[in-house]
C-alpha cells in the first residue's frame, strides 16, 4: 500500500491504481511505502507516473516491482530497471545503453526456458514469420539495480502492456515487438481465415507475445487503445491495425464499390475487428511513411 505526501497532509493508504489517481492531480507530491526509509518524490517511481495514457487506473495490472521509464516524444526510448539477478529480453539491435553489470547473451528460440527441440521449434517460427532466429537477453549479473534502455527503429510511441492484465496473449504485428520481461514467448499467430491470410496485410503470420510479465511494443505516429464490446465492430485500414487480445475476431471486408476501391485512397479492404477485447491502432504506418518518402525521392513522372 502507498501513502501520499500533498503539502502537510497525508493521503492513503492507497493501492497503485489509487495512487496513481491520486498523483495525476497531485503531481508534486511525495510518497512512501513501507520499507522505505523517507518520502521520495512521486515522480521517482514510474510504476505510478508512467500508466499507459488511454488505459483506466482500474485496469493496470504493472507489477510495481518492474520499474520503467519511457523518455521522448515522437522518438522514444524505454528505460528498465533491473534488480539483482533479472532480465529482459529485446529485438537484436534495439538497446540503446545499459550500465555496466549488465551482460548481453544472445538467446535462440522464443525466449522461453525450453530444451533444444523446443528451441529450434522456436527459432524456426520466428524465421519463419520473418524476423532473426535469435532473441538478445539481458542480465543483471550484480547485486545492485541497473538500468538498460531500448528504442524502436523509426519514429512513433512504445506501449507497454502487462499481460497478466489482458488475459496473458497479445497478437501483434510481426515486426511491433520491442522489449519484454524475461519469461515472455515471442511466438507466431496464423490467420485461420484464407481470406485474412491472403488479403489481412500481415500474411498468413502475426506475432503472439504470450506469458505474465510486461512487453513492450512499439507503432507509428500516435497510438490509441480502443475496446471493443461484445457484437462491436471497428472497421480500421489494414495498415494502421497494431495489435489485438486474442478475444477480437480479425476479419476484412471490401471497401465498397469497384470505384471506391479505385480511387479512395485506403487500398481494398479494411480490417474488420469485432469484439470483445481491446485494439491498438497507429497513425502512421511505416509503410506509408516510407511510401511517401519513395515518392519524393523518386517522384513520377508526369
Amino acid at each position: 500500500m502507498w501513502y501520499c505526501l500533498s503539502g502537510n497532509e497525508k493521503y492513503g493508504p492507497f493501492s497503485i491504481e489509487e495512487a496513481s489517481l491520486f498523483i495525476q492531480s497531485h503531481p508534486d507530491c511525495l510518497v512512501w511505502r513501507e520499507g522505505m526509509p523517507e518520502w521520495v518524490p512521486a515522480n521517482k517511481f514510474s510504476i505510478l507516473t508512467n500508466h499507459y495514457e488511454n488505459l483506466p487506473a482500474e485496469e493496470s495490472y504493472f507489477d510495481p516491482e518492474f520499474d520503467f521509464t519511457i523518455f521522448g516524444d515522437d522518438m522514444q526510448f524505454v528505460e528498465i530497471t533491473l534488480p539483482p539477478e533479472t532480465s529482459v529480453i529485446a529485438e537484436p539491435g534495439a538497446m540503446v545503453y545499459k550500465e555496466t553489470g549488465i551482460e548481453l547473451e544472445a538467446l535462440f528460440g522464443s525466449g522461453r526456458k525450453q530444451s533444444i527441440f523446443g528451441k529450434i521449434f522456436g527459432a524456426g517460427k520466428r524465421v519463419l514469420s520473418g524476423e532473426s532466429a535469435f532473441l538478445s537477453a539481458f542480465v543483471n549479473i550484480l547485486d545492485i539495480p541497473l538500468k538498460v534502455a531500448f528504442s524502436a527503429p523509426y519514429p512513433g510511441k512504445i506501449i507497454p502492456v502487462s499481460l497478466s492484465g489482458i488475459g496473458s496473449e497479445l497478437i501483434c504485428q510481426k515486426d511491433s515487438f520491442l522489449c519484454a520481461q524475461m519469461g515472455t514467448e515471442v511466438g507466431i499467430y496464423f490467420q485461420k481465415k484464407i481470406m485474412t491470410a491472403l488479403f489481412g496485410g500481415a500474411g498468413f503470420i502475426m506475432q503472439r507475445l504470450s506469458g505474465n510479465g510486461v512487453v513492450f511494443i512499439h507503432a507509428g505516429g500516435t497510438i490509441r487503445e480502443i475496446t471493443l464490446q461484445e457484437g462491436e465492430s471497428l472497421q480500421i485500414d489494414i495498415g494502421c491495425l497494431v495489435a489485438f487480445q486474442p478475444s477480437v475476431s480479425f476479419n476484412i471486408r471490401g471497401v465498397g464499390s469497384i470505384k471506391s476501391q479505385i480511387f479512395g485512397g485506403s487500398g481494398l479492404f479494411f480490417a474488420d475487428m469485432i469484439g470483445p477485447g481491446k485494439v491498438w491502432i497507429q497513425s502512421l504506418p511505416f509503410s506509408r511513411l516510407a511510401q511517401r518518402f519513395a515518392e519524393q525521392i523518386h517522384p513520377r513522372k508526369k
